[in-house]
């Protein structure tokens, strides 16, 4: 009998031990090659098309040869068109963040674009005609979205539908707000990555958001909104004029590039 209780417990550990070393092996994290020796990646966005934007952000990031992404809404882009249409030749890439910013109507300034109030149809129609006169003003078609407040929603309570289906299937990307983790490379959705806010912090915060990225070979979206001085909604250029040579000295092996290439590389390499 007593030999019999071990032959069991043998059996049994064998079997624990099993499990445990598949289950090890199974959330080993995958590994991801990033171009060129690179071991990061880092996207530089804001949202709107504020004026700031262009006449503060796009002169700095051009000196320090920082191609950034730029999700606008059209009737913001006609207020500084030349502006716009000079950082569009510079290689700045725009992305659409729809015609009217709309969101939940829990933000009273919203209360008549409210998200509760919208279908999917009346959303698809506004995405596209953002798209095209962002195509006149501009001459580019945009490939990338960000969710205006970071919101994926429309309707409300049983009606209420996600809106992430229609942007994966009319964009290359979307991008959300107010995030606390990097996009993993070979997991995320590129249909909603996450967008960590950049706004308000300064330079020892934001690399201490890049070391954590970088110690899992991840992809760290910056979201933003004004660039100027300390503000409410406000990219510091203190802190940009710190970040930017950090960001592009090669001795750190960061590949800084706009939402769009680097989407376009994941795909590649994910076969999507």
């Amino acid at each position: 009998m007593k030999t019999t209780h071990i032959g069991v417990l043998k059996t049994a550990l064998l079997v624990l031990f099993t499990c445990c070393t598949a289950i090890a092996f199974a959330q080993e994290p995958e590994t991801f090659a990033w171009p060129n020796g690179k071991t990061m990646a880092v996207s530089l966005t804001w949202d709107d098309g504020r004026e700031s934007q262009v006449s503060i952000g796009t002169p700095l990031l051009d000196q320090h040869g920082v191609k950034a992404t730029f999700y606008a809404i059209p009737s913001a882009v006609e207020q500084k068109l030349k502006d716009w249409q000079k950082a569009v030749s510079n290689g700045h890439e725009i992305g659409n963040h729809s015609l009217v910013h709309p969101c939940s109507g829990n933000f009273l300034w919203a209360r008549d674009k409210a998200l509760e109030d919208y279908s999917l149809s009346q959303m698809e129609t506004e995405l596209t005609k953002a798209n095209e006169k962002l195509q006149e003003l501009l001459g580019v078609m945009p490939s990338e979205f960000a969710y205006p407040c970071g919101q994926t929603f429309v309707g409300r309570g049983l009606k209420t539908k996600s809106y992430v289906p229609l942007i994966s299937e009319q964009f290359s990307s979307g991008r959300t707000w107010l995030d606390e983790a990097a996009n993993d490379p070979v997991f995320c959705d590129l249909a909603q990555l996450t967008g960590v806010e950049m706004d308000g912090k300064n330079s020892k915060e934001i690399k201490a958001l890049i070391e954590q990225a970088q110690e899992d070979g991840l992809w760290l979206v910056l979201a933003g909104h004004d660039i100027g001085a300390k503000n409410t909604q406000t990219t510091e250029v203190k802190m940009l004029k710190k970040l930017l040579p950090y960001l592009m000295d090669p001795a750190n092996k960061i590949w800084v590039a706009p939402v769009g290439e680097i989407s376009a590389y994941i795909k590649s390499q994910r076969g999507l």
